[in-house]
């Protein structure tokens, strides 16, 4: 390898590798970011989302946006959530008559629908969730599922079926 000014192979000083100011870099490989002294590190997909309203229904944290006709929504559902224990109870349906589409971003969903098929979704994964299921979280992470809507035309814009069925 070449010599350049300053005597060692690839223009360092001592053989190590400094940032700005003189400090030595740091490398990321194998070690996490650190974070000031006093913070916790901010977990993006969970931090408040910038422009959306935000309320809480059957434990789930749900932030709302408005992309043109469209809605973007970030739920958060909780370890232990299940659609019939923490939501029926609410909606007051049998099952959730709900079209979800969107991205599964973190944890793992289980859905049973009416017909007894049993679909699980694991993050990251792209997901469309036809009406008329139960679903709970799956482990002690929470699920943190980006989604899209048209609010009561989801279905017919999405292309969805009404209820879940197999082609």
């Amino acid at each position: 390898m070449a010599k350049k000014k300053g005597g060692k192979a690839g223009g360092r000083k001592g053989g190590k590798a400094s940032g700005p100011k003189g400090r030595k870099a740091a490398t990321l490989k194998g070690r996490k970011a650190a974070t000031p002294k006093g913070r916790k590190a901010v977990d993006a997909l969970l931090a408040p989302v910038k422009g959306a309203t935000r309320r809480n229904i059957g434990h789930v944290q749900l932030e709302v946006g408005r992309a043109g006709a469209a809605r973007v929504k970030r739920m958060i559902y909780p370890p232990g959530f299940h659609w019939a224990v923490d939501m029926k109870p609410i909606v007051g349906t049998e099952l959730c008559m709900h079209a979800h589409v969107g991205f599964l971003a973190r944890g793992e969903i289980h859905i049973e629908y009416a017909d007894g098929c049993i679909v699980e979704h694991k993050a990251p994964q792209i997901v469309a969730i036809d009406p008329g299921h139960d679903g709970w979280v799956v482990g002690k992470e929470p699920v943190v599922l980006i989604e899209f809507d048209f609010e009561g035309d989801t279905i017919n814009k999405l292309g969805m079926p009404a209820a879940h069925r197999h082609s």
